[in-house]
């Protein structure tokens, strides 16, 4: 990877600004300043906008402005784009674009985002440089733009039969005025030919092709490289440490004491060893002898956190999330009432590609080369630790090998700057080894739940509440450890109660691909399978019960909560329609089938619900088809990647249950080194996997996080019915 392969020149500035508008849509202002006439792509080149350049032979180079981890965005971003342009697909080079937030606004790849703030910004900074190129025609032809159309990368005039490739124009276009944004006419979806249809990954042939491209590929001139080494229990601090063998193994040019550096949450200290290869750093770190204060950090572990949830669920809920009528008086009066517990470990983010960063301190400047997820706060947060005015410091974003939240904590983005500053006019390319990159995780929360469930005489479901033990500091929950108070079903009874208690512990907690709803959706969703068991119904059944009639259900808004952080609304008619679609694509009518298991869930503004069939093979469970049906609005832009992030996220929900996922604890040591340990779900296992899109009359809205979290559902409740066992605890284990 060349060190400038990311950069991108530009001039001008795009600031999306995202506000809540009224109704809980989103709307966005863009705005474009005037281009200096700046030529990226050669001398004949043009660039439009900060999006846009032409070259002279008419290609159309489109930046993509948020990190890519797999999600499809580097092609969905500027398909919006091309779209609007009026583009060929096949004229279009795709550039990523550098950290920048003062002309590409928020940057960053979590919470399935990019689509829903996007979808309207992006095609309309495709309308505005095609807008901008006729004004420029009109000029030259003497024409009105209103007589003017386009096609193809071209700008045609029907009455004069007079045709000119953008390229002609470009120079002249980037001197137009900006028009506003009100007087756009972007395309009628009818007419869309890229919106909608499928479209490869623009990395795929160099993937294919094993061509550098990840953070891990990065080569700078005269670079050197470092390993870490932390303590075995997390957030132990260093007392002493003697790097003589160490310092003696040829190659190795020093040993860099880390002091309290990371997210302030969970800073660590550590070890650096700086070496001409990374296979001498990686061994001399072995050579190194460190003492450790564990400052009593060693107490945690699985059983002590098992025992704190049991104690806690002898007594009442530290904290009220949300609490609707009496549900202790209904639970007393139900005809039924379904209790159980249901418990769920911590996991790890388990990248194919290890966290990694590449920095070169220089004259007082810091530039940063890595694969990171948020990289503008990873920015702030590296100038924050160095005590570096923000301005003094670039990063590059190189394609990231596998993200699902991890790569939005930047802490390895700090240890690489802290390490660079110390070999000043030297690149460093930090990469974690597996075992310090599974002691380095900030992982996806364990969870215990107490549920309670009653039923009237009819069956039908009166009360619901759950008590929600969780991991966090000092009575708040850690990421992805809160419990929402729009959690399905509680937000559909009228007797309900979300109770929470949040146990101190060691672990950093971070996000992981569908941050809560991917444990939620398995407590929930497999103790309503028991519950509608109890009320003689399949659980598909038994939710549209819940459901009701189609309506929009909103929560209570959160005090001191950004509105665009909000729980959204809930419509029960569109949870409805996914449910049925699943129910008949599987063929699942109103009896139970063995071997067969229901999940619904709602997420990141997706409405999914899956069926999955599972069956024992050489004496093993297997899943043998899931089908899935999903709703993420109006709009699939790309077919092609939304498959892809409906099986990915299938074949992760099997590896939830089956496969053996948990990361222990014990004497506060992560008990997880390497993936011998932490199975990763293989080939073998995937199943046929039949999925339908039900389109509704909404924008469409972000596909990586949520059909994962009625897939994990869906695949316990389905080895629940083969097995004649609940599961109750994840994995199954047999």
């Amino acid at each position: 990877m060349r060190a400038d392969m990311t950069a991108l020149s530009t001039d001008r500035r795009v600031v999306l600004k995202a506000m809540l508008a009224a109704g809980g849509t989103l709307a966005f202002d863009i705005q474009i300043a005037a281009a200096q006439g700046a030529k990226p792509n050669g001398a004949a080149s043009a660039r439009i906008s900060a999006y846009v350049a032409i070259a002279a032979d008419n290609t159309v180079s489109i930046t993509s402005k948020n990190p890519e981890i797999g999600q499809g965005v580097k092609a969905m971003l500027p398909m919006l784009i091309a779209e609007e342009l009026d583009v060929a697909w096949a004229s279009v080079k795709v550039e990523q674009a550098v950290a920048d937030q003062s002309r590409f606004g928020e940057q960053f790849a979590g919470g399935s985002m990019t689509t829903p703030m996007n979808w309207m910004p992006m095609r309309q900074a495709g309308a505005t440089a095609r807008a901008m190129i006729v004004a420029a025609a009109a000029k030259q032809w003497g024409v009105p733009a209103a007589e003017l159309s386009t096609s193809a990368g071209e700008v045609i005039h029907a009455a004069t039969k007079r045709r000119a490739p953008y390229a002609a124009l470009a120079a002249a276009a980037a001197k137009e005025a900006v028009p506003d944004v009100a007087s756009l006419n972007l395309k009628d979806p009818a007419t869309f030919a890229i919106i909608g249809k499928p479209v490869r990954g623009p990395d795929t042939p160099a993937i294919v092709a094993g061509k550098p491209l990840f953070g891990v590929d990065a080569v700078l001139p005269g670079m050197v490289h470092a390993a870490l080494l932390t303590a075995p229990v997390r957030g132990a601090t260093l007392k002493s440490h003697d790097a003589a063998k160490a310092l003696a193994l040829p190659g190795v040019r020093k040993v860099v004491a880390l002091r309290q550096l990371g997210h302030d949450d969970a800073p660590v200290d550590a070890l650096a060893v700086v070496a001409d290869s990374w296979w001498t750093a990686s061994e001399a770190c072995k050579l190194l002898v460190a003492q450790w204060d564990n400052g009593g950090r060693d107490k945690h572990s699985d059983a002590a956190f098992a025992g704190a949830a049991k104690a806690a669920f002898a007594g009442k809920p530290a904290t009220s999330v949300r609490k609707e009528g009496d549900v202790d008086a209904a639970l007393a009066k139900a005809a039924k009432v379904v209790s159980a517990q249901y418990s769920y470990p911590f996991l790890a983010h388990a990248t194919l590609e290890p966290q990694n960063c590449t920095a070169q301190f220089k004259d007082g400047k810091l530039e940063l080369w890595v694969p990171s997820q948020i990289p503008n706060e990873g920015k702030d947060l590296v100038a924050k630790a160095l005590g570096l005015a923000p301005e003094t410091v670039s990063v590059s974003v190189t394609r990231i090998g596998g993200g699902f939240g991890r790569r939005l904590q930047s802490d390895f983005m700090i240890f690489a700057a802290a390490i660079a500053r110390e070999v000043p006019g030297v690149p460093v390319k930090l990469i974690l080894d597996r075992e310090e990159d599974f002691k380095l995780d900030f992982f996806r929360p364990a969870g215990f739940h107490k549920l309670d469930a009653g039923l009237d005489a009819s069956g039908k479901l009166v009360a619901f509440s759950t008590h929600f033990v969780t991991f966090g500091a000092k009575g708040q929950p850690g990421r992805g450890g809160e419990l929402p108070n729009d959690l399905v079903p509680a937000n559909l009874v009228p007797d309900m109660d979300l109770g929470m208690t949040v146990l101190d512990s060691n672990v950093p907690l971070g996000w992981l691909r569908a941050p809560g709803s991917n444990a939620l959706a398995f407590a929930t969703q497999a103790f309503l399978d028991e519950v509608a068991g109890a009320a003689g119904k399949t659980l598909p059944i038994f939710m549209l019960g819940v459901l009701g009639a189609p309506r929009l259900v909103s929560p209570p808004k959160i005090p001191g909560v950004p509105d665009i952080w909000q729980p959204p609304a809930f419509h029960t008619g569109r949870a409805a329609a996914v449910t049925l679609e699943a129910m008949k694509m599987s063929g699942w009518k109103d009896e139970p089938v063995k071997g067969r298991g229901f999940g619904f869930y709602f997420s990141h503004l997706g409405y999914f619900a899956v069926v999955a069939d599972c069956a024992q093979v050489d004496g093993a469970v297997r899943v043998t088809k899931m089908y899935v049906a999903g709703d993420i609005g109006s709009t699939i832009i790309n077919p092609m990647n939304a498959e892809q992030q409906i099986r990915g996220a299938m074949i992760e929900g099997i590896g939830h249950v089956i496969s053996g996922l948990k990361v222990p604890f014990a004497n506060g040591q992560v008990q997880v080194a390497n993936f011998d340990a932490y199975p990763l779900p293989r080939i073998d296992v995937v199943p046929p996997i039949a999925i339908s899109m039900v389109r509704s009359d909404n924008p469409p809205t972000g596909l990586g996080e949520p059909a994962l979290p009625p897939a994990v559902a869906a695949v316990a409740n389905a080895v629940s019915s083969l097995m004649g066992k609940r599961v109750r605890s994840l994995p199954y284990e047999g």
